[in-house]
């Protein structure tokens, strides 16, 4: 059986027990100090470890230690940390890689396990195969576990380092910065008041249950940030996921910000910077108005399959990297989607002028999101269903991740979930109402 999906492992407790994930942490320390030695490290292998706040997080908390321990691998434990921050401690710390105990943006009966390597890329499906071959194997069971409670502090210190805070002290924008009662608390919350922000805290309280909203931060789950946004008169709004890789915005009117355009303003900010110098990468689910962006800033743009993986893996020689689902890479910080470092950029921004004036220069479509509850069989035959009516439609098409099928003014793709029991079916075009056409007829196409 695979365990490894789009990126890591994750169930419920019942999918996922403790003595399961004790293996799995432990195959994981194995291959990543194979992957260590084989770069040249010498001496033990330093594994990071960060929980979210799951309820969960301690009991897998103790699985992972345990199995790393067994692996011979020397663990280092940040305690409850962002995954933006796990994986920026691992270059920070030099680890041989980091072990992320979170199931980001799913509901709180999920829990989950994500793996980087020691150069920061996110740990693929495929390679998660190669870790599975290594569960049976034992270790010299001589690692020892330690504790670093510096993480966050040295993870702020390197984004201000990246952006004028002195600009932004000056300005000081006022941000409702909606943490989802997630691990965001931890460091979104002092970084922007360090910049020179005045910061409004929205679900400010670490809680695994998510009470305030649902973890995902779609514009239905952010209805309290986008009134209070509208009723505060601040500059913007900025609301992240339950580890802090995914982040959305805003603006000062009220308007949501889906993660696509999210990412397009990232390509703005940073060709206004004069540091726009590479391709820029992105999924094949991603807008169009990002590669119209891109264009536009002269930077050309490489698509990958959906995923951290997929995408760490496509930025090599890139100028930034970025998915639909608002997480963006700044290579200059590290490999990670890191929610906290474009929330940074947008505090800066604002300091140019309002962020839907910003969003003048990114262009409008609109975007359609279904999904349709299957298992493993059946989602592999309602993706062929669509791949098959494609082909004898003679529809202009890619099968890099599930089938896109791109139109004149749209697209529409329909992929299999690599984390939850669905195949997923987004649609983009010019209108919502022609939008919502094609992702219902190929909802209907794909059930057959």
């Amino acid at each position: 059986m695979a365990y490894f999906g789009t990126n890591g492992v994750r169930g419920t407790f019942e999918e996922l027990p403790p003595g399961l994930a004790q293996r799995i942490a432990q195959a994981t320390g194995l291959y990543l100090a194979e992957g260590a030695a084989r770069q040249g490290k010498k001496g033990t292998a330093k594994i990071i470890v960060a929980r979210d706040c799951r309820l969960t997080g301690e009991t897998y908390l103790a699985a992972v230690l345990a199995g790393l321990s067994k692996a011979g691998c020397d663990a280092i434990d940040i305690g409850i940390a962002s995954s933006p921050t796990a994986e920026y401690m691992v270059k920070r710390l030099g680890a041989a890689g980091c072990i992320i105990i979170s199931a980001s943006h799913n509901p709180p009966q999920y829990n989950g396990l994500k793996a980087v390597d020691g150069n920061g890329i996110a740990i693929s499906a495929a390679r998660g195969l190669e870790i599975e071959k290594l569960m049976g194997r034992a270790g010299n069971g001589t690692g020892r576990a330690t504790r670093y409670d510096n993480a966050a502090a040295d993870h702020a210190a390197a984004i201000k380092a990246l952006v004028d805070a002195g600009k932004i002290r000056k300005r000081r924008p006022k941000i409702i910065a909606d943490c989802g009662n997630g691990t965001a608390v931890f460091i979104a919350l002092p970084l922007l008041r360090d910049l020179g922000c005045d910061v409004v805290p929205l679900n400010g309280q670490p809680d695994g249950r998510f009470p305030g909203r649902p973890s995902e931060p779609t514009e239905a789950n952010v209805k309290e940030l986008i009134a209070a946004v509208k009723s505060s008169g601040a500059d913007a709004g900025i609301a992240w996921d339950g580890d802090g890789d995914r982040v959305i915005f805003v603006d000062e009117k009220g308007n949501y910000v889906i993660g696509d355009r999210v990412y397009a303003l990232s390509i703005l900010w940073k060709a206004a910077g004069g540091k726009l110098k590479g391709d820029v990468v992105t999924t094949v689910a991603t807008s169009r108005a990002v590669e119209d962006v891109a264009k536009k800033c002269g930077a050309k743009v490489r698509y990958t399959a959906i995923g951290a993986p997929a995408l760490c893996e496509g930025m090599e020689g890139a100028a930034m990297g970025g998915e639909e689902v608002g997480g963006v890479i700044w290579p200059e910080l590290g490999m990670a989607k890191d929610g906290f470092m474009t929330a940074a950029k947008l505090a800066e921004a604002l300091c140019e002028k309002p962020l839907s004036a910003w969003l003048k220069d990114v262009p409008a479509y609109c975007n359609v999101k279904l999904k349709i509850g299957a298992d493993a069989k059946g989602k592999k035959e309602l993706v062929a269903r669509v791949r098959a009516y494609a082909e004898k439609n003679r529809l202009a098409h890619v099968n890099v991740d599930g089938v896109r099928v791109n139109f004149r003014d749209s697209w529409v793709i329909v992929r299999a979930s690599g984390t939850e029991p669905y195949v997923r079916v987004f649609a983009e075009a010019t209108t919502e109402a022609k939008a919502q056409k094609l992702a219902k007829e190929y909802e209907k196409i794909a059930k057959g």
